[in-house]
């Protein structure tokens, strides 16, 4: 039985990690640092944290898999330094610490077409963040990188997703594989499952893999 770090549990796709993690049979303890109290449940660590300032010392960081879908979007921090901030630092910072506390296994929710050479701001940041991620030396690391998202509680809505949204319904048919809008499940499932199995080396599921992935497992 695992202990699975979970950082970003109360956003879109990290709700979604959140649920599945607390119901597989492989995993008997789910640790989620927030800076709000999430729902109690049997299986749950909630530690509440201040991301600026993370508790070095925490017992919980050492687990068997961490996975990260923290994130947010340029309207929420106004700024393109705000952005880079949480989309980069905060996953740097936490993975730093779980890597050093002996967390072998490191998953994180990416985005279609990351690369740290974009002259596209949003697909930098999250290049940026892949490259300094594979530089810390998990044994495991898994890069899950979706197209547009469609689906997923959350209290603020994104853009992308009534656009998303469109494209998923009517112009899947036409889209390439790789365009085509995936769930928030979808997303969550993928990463849950292949950091589970945690093979070695950097691992990079596409979106068009994961519409693969959720039918096999079917």
């Amino acid at each position: 039985m695992k202990t699975a770090l979970i950082l970003g549990a109360t956003g879109q796709v990290g709700q979604e990690l959140l649920q599945l993690a607390l119901r597989h049979p492989e995993i008997s303890r789910v640790v989620a640092p927030t800076r709000r109290p999430l729902p109690p449940h049997a299986k749950l660590e909630n530690p509440l944290v201040d991301f600026e300032v993370l508790p070095e010392g925490a017992p919980w960081w050492k687990a068997d898999l961490a996975l990260s879908a923290l994130g947010t979007t340029l309207r929420q921090t106004k700024s393109r330094e705000g952005f880079y901030h949480v989309d980069h630092d905060y996953n740097l910072a936490a993975a730093e610490l779980a890597r050093r506390s002996g967390t072998p296994v490191f998953g994180l929710v990416s985005s279609l077409g990351a690369n740290a050479s974009s002259c596209l701001f949003y697909l930098r940041v999250k290049g940026e963040t892949e490259r300094d991620l594979s530089a810390l030396g998990f044994d495991s690391l898994t890069l899950v990188r979706p197209s547009l998202l469609i689906g997923g509680p959350r209290s603020s809505a994104r853009r992308m997703e009534a656009f998303g949204l469109f494209l998923g319904k009517h112009l899947a048919s036409i889209l390439p594989r790789r365009y085509r809008a995936v769930t928030t499940f979808q997303v969550a499932h993928a990463l849950l499952e292949n950091t589970l199995r945690a093979p070695l080396g950097i691992n990079v599921i596409e979106s068009e893999q994961l519409h693969e992935i959720i039918a096999s497992s079917q």
